[in-house]
């Protein structure tokens, strides 16, 4: 071979080289960079080919998919009941992506998942189009009814809670949207869209999960549960040591109780009742700051990953309070702030005889072939109180409902039910409308079946009918009607 023809040959051999190099590069080291990059429809394309996989609540779908002449994706997401639902499933969307359960699951829910691809081996042998898996919640449909419509048009969320296992019954969170309106890539979908950002109420936030409120005179609970942990009280009919009037420590300012009320060295069983803020105050600052946060940390509060497996926001309680800041946070002021799953985490574990579970919604993940891939098991988070001293803090909150007390309307003919009211004031000196709240649990001969936390926000009523017995608690006892109901 003369030398220019083999210089040729060599050259030559080098370019196959370095295609085969690139080739390869391509197919194995940039394979899943490609296959994620938001330009490679392909992977869009493949993914809505065919139908979803279903979000199941009992036996049922709540999801489901169709068919669509938009664009070039062939299926699309609809959802039954989406407004009640959508606090649970969140949204898929052609152009928008996906968010909570629907984007936490994606993987199985479009059939995807490694696990199985013993599934996807079988479809393509036979001839069968690849299907996605399900994702079953642990949620009650009657509960979830019960709190959505307790709700109305009122701004608010629900969240409920098996205090014996963690699993989350219902989360309802109002107003909310329907994710149907945005599931498709049509000019009224991107819209539909664009109007849910713009809306001031919110619709698309997650109140149950990531909004936090203060949580006002429920927080009493809490201080309670310190106050009986840390031996500064052990027998909750004694008398404490409140007087009346009480400033707060270090400063000349009283700290005001709502109404003419026998909070005087009420004790821990009245202060509850009639929801003392000069006793639980008084309490915040006798413990101290540390041995609250001790407390308020055992029950989940400062917890940046609490996962449902959609992660809840987390609640505060500060870490650098003085004395007079203690004893407002004591009374769910100052920087107290918690969402209503961490207030039905409160009432859980003193259900649960101080044993708090982690909460949690799917129960479990399964191949299109229904074969089990995942199954959720009820894990313990922490033992915010004694058992001991969980039972007198039920028979505490257990006296909030009975006759005398500020919860009675949560009342259940032949159910044990403990609770505690709070109304949480908003703005300087109490200027705007504060927030409703109620939480509870009932208790059957069969134990405790559903723990509920309940907020308002209704900006539309009157400032003096505000209050957490009166617009919370009849929402909570309809939750919790709707689980025992289900029990039976």
């Amino acid at each position: 071979m003369n030398k220019p023809l083999r210089r040729v040959s060599i050259f030559c051999g080098l370019l196959v080289l370095a295609l085969l190099v690139r080739i390869n590069w391509v197919q194995f080291v940039m394979a899943d960079e490609l296959q994620k990059d938001d330009r490679n429809r392909r992977v869009d394309i493949a993914r809505y080919s065919q139908p979803r996989g279903d979000i199941i609540v009992g036996s049922e779908a709540i999801t489901g998919s169709t068919t669509t002449d938009s664009g070039d994706f062939k299926f699309k997401r609809t959802y039954k009941d989406g407004e009640m639902w959508a606090p649970v499933t969140g949204y898929a969307s052609q152009v928008f992506g996906a968010n909570q359960l629907e984007k936490l699951n994606d993987q199985i829910l479009t059939g995807d998942d490694d696990r199985l691809f013993f599934n996807r081996t079988i479809d393509m042998i036979t001839g069968k189009e690849k299907k996605g898996g399900q994702v079953v919640t642990t949620l009650n449909r009657d509960a979830q009814l019960a709190a959505f419509q307790g709700l109305g048009d009122k701004k608010g969320a629900v969240a409920a809670i098996e205090p014996a296992t963690g699993k989350i019954l219902a989360l309802a969170s109002t107003p909310s949207y329907d994710p149907s309106t945005i599931a498709g890539m049509s000019a009224e979908d991107g819209e539909n869209y664009q109007k849910l950002l713009k809306d001031p109420d919110k619709p698309m936030r997650n109140r149950a999960l990531r909004e936090t409120y203060f949580p006002g005179s429920t927080f009493k609970v809490v201080t309670a549960a310190a106050a009986l942990e840390h031996g500064l009280y052990s027998d909750i009919d004694a008398k404490t040591d409140s007087p009346l009037p009480w400033n707060l420590p270090t400063t000349s300012t009283e700290l005001k109780n709502e109404g003419n009320i026998p909070c005087k060295d009420a004790t821990l069983r009245d202060a509850l009742r009639v929801s003392c803020n000069t006793v639980f105050g008084k309490i915040g600052s006798d413990l101290g700051r540390e041995k609250m946060l001790e407390t308020a940390e055992k029950f989940g509060f400062n917890n940046p990953e609490i996962d449902t497996p959609v992660r809840a926001g987390k609640s505060n309680f500060s870490t650098t309070m003085d004395k007079p800041q203690t004893a407002l946070s004591a009374i769910g002021q100052f920087e107290t702030a918690a969402t209503p799953l961490q207030m039905a985490m409160v009432a859980s574990a003193v259900a649960n005889d101080g044993k708090l579970m982690k909460p949690y919604m799917v129960d479990q993940l399964r191949a299109p072939n229904l074969n089990v891939v995942e199954q959720s098991s009820p894990e313990e988070m922490s033992r915010p109180l004694s058992s001991e001293n969980a039972q007198k803090l039920q028979e505490m909150m257990e006296t909030v409902v009975k006759p005398g007390g500020t919860g009675t309307a949560a009342q259940i003919p032949n159910v044990t039910v403990g609770g505690k009211t709070g109304t949480a004031q908003r703005g300087v000196n109490n200027s705007e409308k504060p927030y409703a709240w109620f939480i509870a649990y009932a208790k059957t001969a069969d134990g405790s079946p559903v723990a509920v936390a309940v907020v308002v926000e209704d900006s539309q009523a009157n400032r003096g009918d505000i209050s957490g017995g009166g617009l919370a608690a009849p929402i909570a006892k309809s939750v919790m009607e709707a689980v025992i109901s289900g029990k039976r």
